[in-house]
């Protein structure tokens, strides 16, 4: 709504005008805030993937491996289970001990009983059938050997 002043008292000018109309804008200008937050959104989508980062395992190659879909429950065998026996449970390290306790108490509430199971390629079939049995006995109907295809990196 326009503001109307009156003139001062003593000036009665000969132009006619005799009141002033100040208009103020009190409108949020949007432009400055949308190039703003694009500059946000462009930032974030370039560094989320860079955020994300998994347990580091040389897989062996497979020339007809499929790919994976759907929510998945994944247990890594590193080169270092030899000496320490420690695997993981999606991003949870864990000894060999415990994980049949963990892999039940997912189990339980999961619809399907698959889990895939990541072994370095440096693992020996000894040590990967150890795991793959203590999945078993955690009542796990299926376990999926996860390997890379050959064009993957």
């Amino acid at each position: 709504m326009p503001k109307v002043q009156p003139m001062p008292s003593g000036s009665h000018g000969r132009s006619g005008r005799g009141r002033r109309v100040n208009v103020s804008l009190a409108e949020i200008n949007i432009i400055p805030l949308v190039d703003v937050m694009l500059v946000l959104l462009i930032i974030f989508m370039v560094t989320a993937p860079m955020i994300q980062r998994g347990i580091d395992v040389n897989l062996p190659v497979a020339r007809r491996a499929q790919a994976i879909t759907g929510e998945r429950v994944e247990v890594v065998v590193p080169l270092a289970y030899r000496q320490n026996h420690i695997v993981y449970l999606g991003n949870e390290a864990m000894r060999a001990e415990v994980l049949q306790e963990h892999v039940r108490q997912k189990m339980e509430t999961a619809a399907q009983k698959d889990v895939f199971l990541r072994g370095d390629a440096g693992v020996n079939l000894g040590e990967i059938m150890e795991v793959t049995d203590m999945l078993k006995a955690a009542g796990v109907e299926h376990v999926g050997i996860v390997a890379k295809s050959p064009n993957e990196r």
